[in-house]
């Protein structure tokens, strides 16, 4: 029976880990180069006909006017756009912006050098050893294992078994070298980010730029007057001004009231008044299309019976009315004005219509003479305030002071700008956003049970084998074409995932922002860190610790076998990441050359632009149509750090230079799309600190430990325990990152002193 089983499956159940069905790199590249090209030339037909959405960003926004103007031939603006200088990219967009463009450039740097090694070293090799590759050891393969255990002379063994594996120091050399370059290339860019962050926030002179947030204010001390007497009391410089927060809690729930009372008398006006009116086409003469009737009701002494047998005097006065009108003016019919359903009775089941544009005018009236009384009363204040100096100087040395010895007192942090500042969070108590931070942790920790759940099944279910112990008929029509087949085993895997990568970080950012941060950028930093948390823990880990996710049912069928064996075990997580590079090579290629030109296109936007359209009404629902869409870091940023480490693991593995090829790749395109979208396309907060370097590094240094345990596992599992010993000393890697990360995580002009929950 389960011969029979078996043979109905030609990958074979027994293939827990996939080694017998690899994926179809090939239909991969032509699918996405098909895409990315068409995608790229729709683009590039679009780009000077749209230019209200393609250079939105250039348009609107007064600090990008500096940029030159790309040509509006078909690829003319390619080579404008690769001379922009990263001086112009910091001026235009800001230290996040150049940071996020310089990271590009380092994995571009690093993937470049490990490429060029995995062609003319590594692949050399791993091809003339292909006989050893494919086997555990010598000691396996042996029939007579028992008789050599017990032999007296097993030192003769291991060293033939030494001569086996000499081509094994390949990976200990490589993985001392790359561990060497990246650590250069982080030290040598943090460098210089420190540099150009010093200089470029030495030479701003902003109101925002010489404010300081101050937290964890004494309750003695919750007053602008003895705050500004505090500060002035250091001798650090002059203060301008305080804000002091408070409870503005009512206040806020009625200004949110009045917006969107406001939106709804707009829209009752506009549908009074709106632009539907009878006009004569201008393509006939007025004989054949006489001109449109006038509206029913007159104003002043004029006939209204429209038979033309009115006085002259009357004539006269109408043929002046239309004189002193504008030429394009025409007079629209006259329409009843707008009615609201107002519920009332106990339950709200009763209604009657009344006057729209009377009722909303009402309500607006009484709610703005709350807000008039509210602003006049003393509200709570807040252990939180905005301190303004004179000179950026002062601003910095406030910072950089302690302020007071008790713990969580008086912290002193660069202050956001005030379009950056969540209002509504300044007059949340300190054991209120712990209570938040701890409830969405413990959220996230659910929810990454889900995820586990959740994706693996619906990734192995993705597979012809799989598909044949569910639906039989299905799988068979799949085995008699390969195209489908190969289609099913190479596109479903990958485009499911991506799906889910591309929803999940959407609730993220929900969570973020109910975390009770003060700022967007500190909530855009909470969404980099969760979503890589998804994408590393869930994406990667989780596979690499299953195996591929093809096969996934029958491999939890034989997963209790595996599990009886400690060296089995081990055996499987180190096959594993060899039969997942298939399938991450997908994913890059799929990412790279597909999605990005997507991206380009801001195929989103596009989308949702009609759909916003028909319900867009007043002339502020247009105006806000023709906004730049947002650039989000937290979106982007998780899964380039992802793939950037997926290509450090695989840099020494048997066939890496397919993922360094397409990694290197991916990070050139994203290069190019990004800086297009940053600079002309898309809106991102301009007051900036370039903090989201420190995040990228600790991600990547996390990456090069998993890289180093990735060859000592390899090492260990061939039998090389010397060799796998000998790894060990790079862990003084992340010791050396610790050392490097206080000038990075302050660049030179603050000291992270403050509270992790601040």
């Amino acid at each position: 029976m389960l011969e029979s089983k078996n043979n109905t499956c030609k990958a074979g159940s027994d293939d827990i880990w996939g080694t017998s069905r690899p994926r179809d790199v090939r239909l991969q590249i032509y699918l996405s180069f098909s895409l990315g090209l068409f995608t790229f030339l729709t683009f590039c037909f679009l780009r000077p006909r749209w230019k209200g959405l393609y250079a939105a960003r250039k348009k609107q926004n007064d600090v990008a006017t500096s940029l030159p103007e790309l040509p509006d031939s078909f690829f003319g603006w390619i080579i404008p756009l690769w001379r922009i200088t990263d001086q112009q990219v910091l001026a235009s967009a800001g230290l996040d912006a150049y940071v996020y463009l310089a990271f590009f450039k380092m994995a571009i740097k690093f993937l470049l050098v490990t490429l060029f090694f995995a062609l003319a070293v590594i692949k050399p090799v791993h091809d003339t050893h292909q006989d050893k590759e494919g086997k555990k050891s010598p000691i396996h393969d042996d029939p007579a294992l028992h008789r050599i255990e017990v032999r007296s002379d097993f030192s003769t063994f291991a060293a033939e078994y030494e001569r086996y594996t000499d081509y094994l120091w390949m990976y200990l050399v490589f993985a001392y070298t790359f561990t060497a370059l990246i650590l250069y290339l982080i030290v040598s860019e943090t460098r210089r980010i420190i540099d150009i962050r010093q200089a470029y926030l030495g030479s701003q002179t902003t109101i925002t730029d010489r404010t300081i947030k101050l937290s964890g204010i004494p309750v003695e001390l919750r007053s602008e007057d003895k705050i500004k007497d505090f500060i002035m009391d250091l001798g650090i410089g002059k203060v301008e001004s305080v804000t002091l927060c408070k409870n503005w809690k009512e206040l806020d729930n009625k200004v949110i009231e009045r917006h969107a009372v406001l939106r709804k008398l707009e829209e009752a006006w506009t549908v009074h008044l709106g632009s539907r009116r009878v006009e004569r086409s201008l393509e006939t003469l007025p004989v054949v299309q006489p001109r449109p009737p006038e509206p029913t009701s007159t104003s002043g002494n004029g006939n209204g019976n429209g038979n033309g047998n009115g006085n002259g005097d009357s004539e006269t006065s109408h043929l002046l009315r239309d004189a002193d009108r504008e030429s394009d003016y025409i007079t629209p019919y006259a329409r009843s004005r707008p009615k609201a359903k107002i519920w009332y009775g106990r339950f709200k089941l009763r209604y009657r219509r009344v006057d729209a544009i009377d009722y909303y005018e009402e309500k607006l009236r009484k709610i703005d003479d709350e807000i008039r009384s509210l602003r006049k009363k003393d509200f709570e204040p807040t252990p939180l305030a905005f301190v303004t100096m004179d000179s950026v100087a002062s601003a910095q040395m406030a910072i950089q002071a302690v302020l007071d010895p008790s713990p969580l007192q008086l912290l002193a942090k660069n202050s956001p700008s005030p379009s950056d500042v969540v209002w509504s969070n300044t007059y949340l108590s300190r054991s209120q956003r712990i209570y938040r931070a701890w409830t969405i942790t413990v959220v996230i920790g659910i929810l990454s049970v889900f995820w586990t759940v959740l994706l693996v099944p619906i990734a192995g279910a993705l597979n012809t084998c799989s598909i044949h112990e569910v639906f039989p008929r299905l799988a068979a029509m799949l085995e008699e074409h390969e195209l489908l087949q190969s289609l099913v085993n190479t596109q479903l895997p990958t485009l499911s995932l991506t799906l889910i990568n591309v929803l999940v970080p959407f609730l993220y950012d929900w969570l973020a922002n109910k975390q009770g941060m003060i700022s967007q950028g500190d909530i855009e930093l909470s969404v980099i860190s969760k979503n890589f948390f998804f994408t590393f823990f869930n994406f990667f880990i989780l596979f690499t610790i299953l195996g591929t996710a093809s096969g996934f049912l029958a491999m939890l069928e034989r997963f209790a076998e595996k599990l009886t064996s400690a060296t089995e075990i081990a055996y499987a997580l180190a096959t594993s990441l060899s039969n997942l590079l298939g399938f991450y090579t997908n994913f890059i290629i799929l990412q790279g050359f597909g999605l990005f030109p997507f991206r380009l296109l801001e195929f989103g936007a596009l989308t949702l632009y009609p759909i916003y359209l028909i319900g867009a009404k007043t002339p502020r629902d247009y105006a806000e149509l023709v906004q730049p869409p947002v650039f989000s870091y937290g979106f982007f940023l998780p899964q380039t750090i992802l793939i950037f480490i997926i290509c450090m693991v695989y840099s020494v593995l048997k066939d890496s230079w397919q993922v360094l090829l397409t990694g290197l790749a991916y990070f050139m395109i994203g290069h190019f799309v990004h800086k297009y979208q940053l600079l002309y396309a898309m809106e991102h907060r301009q007051h900036s600190t370039g903090r989201g370097w420190t995040m990228m590094c600790d991600r990547v240094i996390v990456g090069v430990v998993l890289f180093q345990i990735t060859v000592a596992g390899q090492l260990a599992l061939k039998k090389a325990f010397k060799r796998a010993v000998l790894v060990a000393p790079l862990g003084d890697a992340w010791l050396l990152h610790k050392r490097v990360r206080p000038a990075n995580g302050s660049t030179g002009s603050e000291i992270d002193n403050s509270s992790a929950w601040e």
